[in-house]
């Protein structure tokens, strides 16, 4: 499984991040990041992605802890992109 949009719409920025996305090293974190980047890369504002970059440079061991809500996330990840993400990864996307 991979990406479900073209990226020909999208800039270079967005397309690194889309495919940064969609290989972090373990499915599970594919498919939340995968998922949420096939639905909002092409309209996230710039300092958005510049989080959603800030955010993927954690573990994924980590990222999946936070948002699947095993352990709370320290204050520095608890931005409104990820409450985006978590919003999106639990209405089941």
């Amino acid at each position: 499984m991979g990406t479900t949009i073209s990226s020909a719409a999208l800039d270079n920025r967005q397309r690194k991040i889309l495919f940064r996305c969609w290989h972090r090293g373990t499915r599970e974190m594919d498919l939340v990041f995968g998922r949420f980047a096939d639905n909002h890369i092409a309209n996230l504002s710039e300092s958005e992605l510049d989080a959603l970059e800030a955010l993927m440079e954690f573990p994924d061991r980590d990222l999946f802890s936070w948002v699947s809500g095993e352990v709370l996330p320290p204050a520095e990840i608890l931005t409104p992109l990820y409450a985006k993400i978590v919003a999106f990864t639990v209405q089941g996307n």
